[in-house]
């Protein structure tokens, strides 16, 4: 992992046009986020975005993955319209050219002068797992959600492309979590109007994460998709949620079948989402990958075209805003969460 400098502590500002509130973006920069696909992190510079900061991802000729804020403090060019050469990024404006640790190593306009050491980027650390390329704006330590399957052997792994949303991420989070719009939401995927009755659950929490195992007669099988469950089978969805944005699903199939989803919404903006969604399963091996990718793809659209259209955009934090029913235990115990995290009652992402 690659740790942050001592200039990041001083850089920690309140982004400019920032759409969260100082208090929320001060909580939520403490956590760690999936910024990008780590395939698609290569020797080109790539621009992405989180809370509101401009980030720029690249990688290294030895694997190394460099992420620093997108700005050269010369004249403020990002550093995304650059290039990379012999493992250095390169300022598209002055040439101006700075190694992975971050450091300005030539001033192409002065080129025997010496360099002020305080010549330096704005470093975020990295993690590479399950596919994706996770930084942080302000954490101490790591805090990458358990995702098993991912290195289990007798699990294949699948990884969409990432899914952008207009849309708030803890909006996002509770559609995921929602247990009874299935039948109403994702009619055309598994959903089954004649099926829509929630059977009691329970939610139990271990410090900042939600335990829930969830018990009923919906079937995970695709809509056109062989049902090889026996009548009457029991599914098992067992939730599990890692605050504030990510969450993970382990669907139990029959015949000790395991999916395995791990939910990842990255906040681009208080309004804007970028979901990365990793999968594992231990059954339908030999099923081509692209259909999986399919399948989810329509299931998330399902979603955004929900979460895009909720108001108020914000998820509501304050208890007395929205009304509840039994069936949101899961939501209900997740607003709180996000309380005790300390997020404002109006709340934001």
């Amino acid at each position: 992992m690659n740790k942050p400098n001592s200039h990041v502590e001083s850089a920690l500002q309140y982004p400019r046009d920032c759409t969260f509130t100082l208090n929320d973006w001060n909580v939520l920069s403490q956590f760690w986020y999936p910024v990008a696909i780590a395939e698609e992190v290569t020797n080109k510079p790539v621009a992405v975005k989180l809370l509101d900061v401009k980030l720029v991802c690249y990688r290294s000729s030895h694997g190394k993955v460099v992420i620093a804020r997108d700005l050269c403090f010369h004249r403020g060019a990002p550093l995304s319209k650059g290039w990379i050469e012999n493992d250095e990024i390169v300022c598209p404006y002055h040439g101006f050219r700075y190694n992975c640790e971050g450091i300005c190593t030539a001033v192409p306009a002065h080129s025997d002068s010496k360099i002020s050491p305080k010549l330096k980027l704005i470093m975020y650390p990295v993690i590479e797992r399950y596919g994706l390329i996770w930084t942080s704006l302000a954490a101490v330590d790591e805090q990458i959600p358990p995702f098993s399957g991912w290195d289990d052997p007798d699990f294949i792994n699948i990884l969409p492309p990432s899914f952008d949303i207009a849309g708030s991420a803890g909006r996002q989070m509770e559609g995921f979590l929602d247990v009874s719009h299935f039948a109403y939401v994702h009619t055309e995927t598994f959903g089954d109007r004649n099926n829509t009755e929630v059977p009691q659950y329970k939610v139990t929490r271990d410090g900042n994460q939600l335990q829930v195992d969830y018990w009923s007669t919906v079937s995970n099988y695709g809509k056109g998709q062989e049902n090889p469950a026996p009548e009457g089978f029991m599914w098992l969805r067992a939730f599990r949620v890692f605050a504030p944005f990510a969450a993970s699903l382990t669907v139990h199939f029959p015949n000790d079948g395991r999916l395995m989803i791990l939910n990842c919404a990255s906040p681009v903006s208080a309004r804007y989402t970028r979901l990365f969604c990793p999968i594992s399963r231990n059954f339908d091996k030999e099923l081509p990958i692209e259909d999986t990718i399919k399948f989810n793809l329509q299931v998330f659209q399902e979603d955004r075209e929900m979460v895009e259209s909720q108001t108020p955009e914000d998820l509501p934090l304050d208890l007395m805003a929205e009304a509840h029913i039994p069936a949101d235990r899961t939501s209900i115990a997740y607003r709180q969460l996000l309380t005790q995290l300390g997020l404002g009652r109006t709340y934001t992402s």
